[in-house]
């Protein structure tokens, strides 16, 4: 969708409108920021410690969080809810509504019920609140009410509350929905630290995508093995060389030993090198002007690695050894480019 160029905008949108207009996104933004930095301070000033006994209630939790709340608590409790599940605590989102006509069967008694009410008094989430309870899954609630009814009946009550709105009438859920979003965040990155995860444990919860690819992807994934490494014998002519690139299509030429361990390596900078210095190609052998001990990376790097190498030291190919030398494979950073590691 196309953003109206200036000269499009309504005619009663003239200058004093627009600058309104920025004066309320700044008032927004610093609302909002505030609010961030008074629950900050309420939370590292909580003698109670009910942060941190959120935490243990999440981590001590056999079962599942199940995240809940309605309107736009609902829309925040959906995001904590994939959060959570994408950083190592297994968790979902249930609608109250939705909970009280049947989709309640998805919460059992190893559950541990995140309930998210601005003023702790939603009507939806207090009809199914004791039924919750009544089963034995404990319950976080998280409003901005200590003496409200959900707090009242939570195990743990985290308090969101905000001074005021960001919106000019101090009704539509503004700064109240982003404390609650970043009080989530909290609790999610504090989880995942305690549970020791890790960047490998991120990616296999986003194996599609970028990060996932960049922490998941091997050398081996993405390397030219067997007969499409370019190689050929310390002893061979440069010419013979040269037909052995054109034919693999890399612009680079291994130089192996007679147990097939990289001791060289020739590039088409090479060649450009060559040509420009007015060498007699007929004259001379690959040794002669290979690079010789070539950089290498071993098959069960990441793929990311080999892309940080070539960055470091300026370089387009990679040749891929085994720990006993070996070569065993051969990387393009085209090939790098197609697998969208790079």
């Amino acid at each position: 969708m196309s953003v109206p160029h200036a000269k499009t905008l309504p005619k009663d949108f003239d200058a004093k409108s627009a600058k309104r207009a920025l004066q309320l996104a700044c008032d927004t933004l610093q609302i909002e920021a505030e609010a961030i930095l008074a629950l900050k301070a309420r939370l590292a000033n909580d003698a109670e410690g009910r942060f941190a006994q959120a935490v243990a209630l999440l981590l001590q939790c056999d079962g599942r969080v199940v995240v809940s709340g309605i309107g736009k608590s609902g829309h925040i409790a959906r995001k904590i809810a994939a959060t959570l599940a994408s950083t190592g605590t297994p968790a979902l989102f249930v609608h109250p509504a939705e909970a009280a006509h049947g989709d309640l069967g998805m919460v059992t008694e190893h559950d541990v019920f995140v309930a998210l009410s601005n003023s702790g008094e939603t009507a939806e989430l207090l009809a199914i609140v004791p039924l919750v309870k009544r089963m034995g899954a404990k319950m976080i609630a998280v409003t901005g009410n200590d003496a409200s009814n959900l707090a009242q009946l939570a195990n743990v009550h985290l308090n969101a509350g905000v001074d005021k709105e960001a919106c000019p009438l101090n009704l539509a859920p503004t700064a109240s929905t982003t404390a609650a979003l970043a009080l989530g965040d909290a609790l999610a990155v504090a989880l995942l630290d305690a549970r020791g995860f890790k960047e490998d444990d991120f990616a296999r919860s986003h194996p599609g995508g970028a990060l996932g690819r960049r922490l998941l992807t091997h050398v081996r994934d993405v390397m030219r093995g067997g007969s499409a490494i370019p190689a050929v014998s310390a002893d061979i002519s440069l010419s013979n060389a040269l037909l052995e690139i054109t034919k693999k299509g890399m612009a680079m030429t291994a130089v192996v030993d007679a147990d097939f361990r990289a001791i060289g390596i020739f590039t088409d900078g090479d060649l450009r090198r060559l040509i420009e210095q007015g060498q007699d190609f007929a004259k001379l052998s690959i040794a002669d002007v290979m690079h010789a001990n070539p950089r290498t990376i071993e098959p069960d790097r990441l793929a990311v690695e080999a892309v940080e190498l070539m960055e470091q030291f300026r370089i387009n190919q990679l040749l891929v050894a085994a720990p006993d030398g070996k070569l065993v494979g051969a990387l393009h950073i085209h090939d790098l480019t197609r697998a969208k590691v790079v």
